[in-house]
């Protein structure tokens, strides 16, 4: 079980320094594997501003930007993407520095251009699944700012053990009660209120359990109107940090809801559902 630390402290305020926590998790028989640190997968990138952006002179679809890193020293970095001006502020990966999944900023030519780092998009970074253009950030963006500080996803992440009798603690509310109870803390867990429709769910759509054994309760609820896209910044960061891989807004917050509750879920396609006989009943088949 993977647990954020800036995800826990939402909701329960621990102010113990980091060994002392990992040693009270130990002593209550939760276990703590390892201790990873997000931000470590940025480092070498910085806020940057695009001073200059001219064409390529031998590439219709490239960009050749000086970039202010703070350093008081503009980087020439050829740019592929097309969605930026003059003026922005952007990650920029400097020479040297690693990106998640293992490719290295080196200095390099492209089509005889020197470029010396590389502007990057949300997804380069894996916090996002936006790659349609570089990550644009506000104005006032502190330039030469490390990128993981100034988003802030700089975060610990403990890797616990989980006993088969503890269940309770694999979700981030059940080891935010476990750390509240130990450390005598009042531990809030995230309220429920969905807002429902006039229909139920039974108007569309049927859960058929054709083993109780094995799946004594499986509910189901309809929404509508959904757009499926990027997951906005801070779901991919929470979804990323429990381990799992940003996918859509879709995945993700169905993975979220999994993590912060335990409570598994699958999202389906309505109108994609097997129908049963002439009528609208839509089945939901489990186990």
């Amino acid at each position: 079980m993977r647990v954020s630390l800036k995800w826990l402290n939402e909701l329960v305020q621990v102010e113990l320094p980091l060994p002392e926590l990992v040693d009270t998790l130990d002593m209550t028989g939760t276990v703590v594997d390892g201790i990873h640190t997000m931000g470590e997968a940025l480092d070498g990138v910085v806020v940057g501003h695009i001073v200059e952006r001219e064409k390529h002179p031998d590439a219709d679809t490239l960009w050749v930007t000086k970039v202010d890193v703070g350093d008081g020293t503009l980087r020439q970095i050829v740019c592929g993407a097309q969605n930026f001006v003059a003026g922005d502020k952007v990650p920029v990966a400097l020479i040297g520095a690693v990106l998640p999944g293992g490719f290295e900023i080196k200095k390099a030519k492209l089509r005889g251009v020197v470029s010396e780092g590389m502007n990057c998009s949300a997804r380069e970074l894996q916090i996002g699944t936006d790659h349609e253009g570089l990550m644009i950030l506000p104005a006032d963006a502190p330039v030469g700012v490390p990128f993981a500080t100034y988003i802030g996803s700089s975060d610990t992440v403990l890797d616990l053990e989980i006993t088969p009798n503890r269940p309770d603690c694999l979700s981030m509310a059940g080891v935010a009660r476990e750390v509240g109870a130990v450390l005598e803390l009042p531990a809030s867990i995230p309220a429920q209120s969905p807002a429902e429709g006039p229909l139920p769910v039974a108007a569309d759509c049927a859960v058929s359990i054709e083993d109780p054994d094995l799946c004594m309760r499986y509910t189901a609820r309809v929404i509508r109107d959904v757009k499926i896209g990027p997951s906005p910044d801070w779901l991919a960061e929470r979804v990323t940090a429990a381990g799992a891989r940003s996918i859509n807004n879709i995945v993700d917050i169905t993975n979220y809801v999994m993590f912060e509750l335990g409570q598994p879920l699958h999202a389906f396609d309505l109108d994609t559902l097997g129908r049963t006989g002439d009528g609208p009943d839509r089945r939901l088949p489990a186990l």
